[in-house]
């Protein structure tokens, strides 16, 4: 009988040993209660696959979580994954409970699998149920970057009690309808596709015909299957410059033999159809009342939405409190590249200097002030508004963005004709034509079969399609079908911050055609670098919920939408804008028909005219302070 209870106290312990060997996470396992694979039930009986860490020496901790559609398993591929370990010991080391749950439909939890985790009661009885544990003070925060942000705000807009805080990172991509911006999740740019979302859906969406396991497993069996059984599809490799290329859009996954999923349904929406209003997306008829800490980059995809969606929730926040901390931060990197600063920072081809930052300091003490009634001094000194200016590649604050000093200058398109290339004749002058001062127009012929490509820029998710970031575009301006307008330069020190409006008029032969516009830096040594781009779709200048087409001769007065920058732009700088009517892959190719984008696969070849005089004064409007 002794041999038979001294077998199963070793039996006992044995069971006890973590499945985890690897440093982080025993060292985890002596600071935290460590839960994996827990079911968390949603209002309609589907289970959500969630991890919990809370810290030991604390009897109710506050919350730090994070959502996410991506693979956070403890095994990927047969191998222990150490990430989520060393994230959850950061956090519970500073009294914070951790806890990381997969979207609906995603790698081990139950159902089917929507774009921004949708239902959004998802969200709402996900705090629900971590807020009301025994180990929660009842108190929870939102921490994530890019699709661990960008649910963030409309699951927000319920209304939780128990959400105290929220910090979403490169979130854009969740910012429906803001404003004179109505990009439905990085899905349009001025009614233009953003193919950044072909590309990450291709890897991500779920066939439903996929494996999937059998709801309503245990706990203990979903642990041991996490072992060996990740649940991560294997895509074959694919060129993503292959893959945008091809025509029609509605069937660029299809053609590729990819995972059939929300790409097909999706793709066909045009920018107001009301699908994009029943989604995970936060448009802003929606109320907001959470202080946020709002992060976001130069070079993200969505900086123009993001920086805007921060003013609207300022201004329109349902209570003082939520209205009076509000704060922004603006670093001068790619897309959740905030932490990859270094002490010479390049970003593309340019340097920007030392953009390093503390940033868990203002994170972790942004939460401790709201989730733990701490007040730390980083955060009750922090400025409104932090951003870096580019250029001087300093940090600055302000009050409001655009800084309240700033003034709109307009500077006016001019040629006389040959604006085409580098070496033409465009210029940008502070006064517009007049009879005194002819300025012709100028022609970009547009082929649909040979688009410019998109060099740098603000982009994320793209693959070997775009490289993002600042580059010399020289390279590029040799193109008969980009126009050119440079100011003379600076004679002193100029800083550029705000945003940055256009306005063009064109004449075309097509019913349709796109325009794009890139803002751009010259250096004394003649090298120009990109600093943000925008396109409209000429159909929707008129706005989004109807299609507007061309006639021949008529000349339209067309609104792009607004970009963002802070550039210093030193004496001897020049400041440039490029115009042409295409930048793909970043956006999808119009084909100038006039009919269904996304479904035609021949294009027609567009004369665009660019008016730039006394009747039809272009103009570009540059913040200066």
């Amino acid at each position: 009988m002794r041999h038979v209870l001294t077998l199963l106290l070793l039996l006992s312990l044995c069971t006890r040993v973590p499945a985890q060997e690897s440093d982080a996470y025993l060292e985890l396992a002596e600071i935290a209660h460590i839960e994996q694979k827990v079911m968390v039930p949603m209002r309609d009986g589907k289970r959500l696959a969630t991890d919990v860490y809370h810290p030991k020496n604390v009897d109710k901790a506050p919350i730090i979580f994070s959502r996410t559609p991506y693979q956070f398993n403890g095994y990927v591929d047969g191998e222990e994954q150490t990430r989520t370990y060393e994230t959850a010991h950061e956090m519970v080391s500073r009294g914070f409970a951790y806890v990381v749950q997969n979207e609906r439909g995603r790698y081990f939890s139950e159902g089917e699998w929507d774009i921004l985790g949708v239902p959004l009661t998802d969200g709402y009885d996900a705090i629900e149920w971590m807020s009301t544990q025994p180990w929660s003070n009842g108190n929870v925060g939102l921490l994530g970057c890019s699709s661990t942000a960008e649910w963030q705000m409309a699951v927000a807009s319920m209304g939780h009690p128990a959400l105290k805080a929220a910090v979403p990172m490169g979130y854009g991509a969740g910012v429906g309808r803001v404003g004179d911006f109505m990009e439905q999740g990085n899905w349009y740019r001025g009614g233009a596709q953003q193919m950044l979302f072909t590309s990450w859906l291709y890897q991500v969406q779920h066939d439903p015909l996929a494996p999937r396991l059998q709801e309503g497993l245990s706990q203990a069996d979903l642990q041991r299957l996490s072992r060996f059984y990740d649940m991560a599809p294997e895509y074959p490799e694919i060129s993503s410059t292959e893959l945008l290329a091809t025509l029609p859009v509605r069937d660029i996954i299809k053609a590729k033999q990819g995972p059939t999923g929300v790409y097909e349904e999706m793709i066909v929406r045009k920018p107001n159809d009301p699908a994009w209003y029943e989604g995970g997306l936060y448009h802003d008829d929606m109320p907001y009342d959470v202080p946020t800490f709002w992060f976001t980059s130069w070079y993200d995809v969505s900086i123009s939405p993001n920086l805007a969606l921060f003013n609207h929730v300022r201004e329109n926040a349902e209570s003082e409190q939520a209205r009076e901390n509000q704060y922004l931060w603006i670093a001068p990197t790619l897309h959740c590249a905030y932490q990859r600063a270094v002490q010479n920072t390049i970003v593309g081809e340019r340097s920007v200097g030392d953009a390093r930052y503390d940033y868990d300091a203002l994170i972790y003490g942004f939460f401790d002030k709201w989730l733990k009634s701490d007040s730390p001094e980083i955060i009750d000194t922090l400025a409104r508004v932090t951003y870096y200016t580019m250029g001087s590649n300093e940090w600055q604050t302000t009050t409001a963005w655009p800084p309240p000093d700033v003034e709109m200058v307009d500077f006016y398109l001019s040629s006389p004709g040959n604006a085409n290339t580098l070496y033409g004749a465009g210029t940008l002058v502070r006064t517009p034509s007049s009879e005194e001062r002819v300025s012709r127009p100028d022609t970009i012929v547009y082929d649909p079969m040979n688009p410019v490509k998109s060099y740098g820029g603000n982009v994320c998710c793209t693959g070997d399609a775009v490289k993002g970031g600042s580059f010399d575009q020289r390279v590029m301006e040799a193109r008969n079908d980009i126009l050119v307008y440079t100011t003379e330069s600076f004679a002193e020190d100029t800083e550029v911050s705000g945003f940055v409006e256009s306005t063009l008029y064109l004449s075309s032969d097509a019913k349709d055609t796109d325009l794009t516009l890139k803002l751009i830096v010259v250096e004394e040594d003649g090298s120009a670098y990109n600093l943000d781009e925008t396109i409209q779709r000429v159909r929707y200048r008129e706005g989004y919920d109807k299609e507007v087409f061309m006639e021949p001769g008529e000349v339209y007065e067309v609104e792009l939408t607004p970009m963002s920058t802070s550039n210093l732009f030193k004496a001897g700088q020049r400041l440039r804008v490029e115009v042409s009517s295409s930048n793909f892959p970043r956006f999808d190719r119009n084909l100038n028909t006039g009919g269904d984008n996304v479904t035609e696969t021949e294009g027609v070849v567009a004369r665009n005219v660019i008016h730039h005089s006394a009747e039809y004064p272009s103009v570009v409007r540059v913040p200066v302070r």
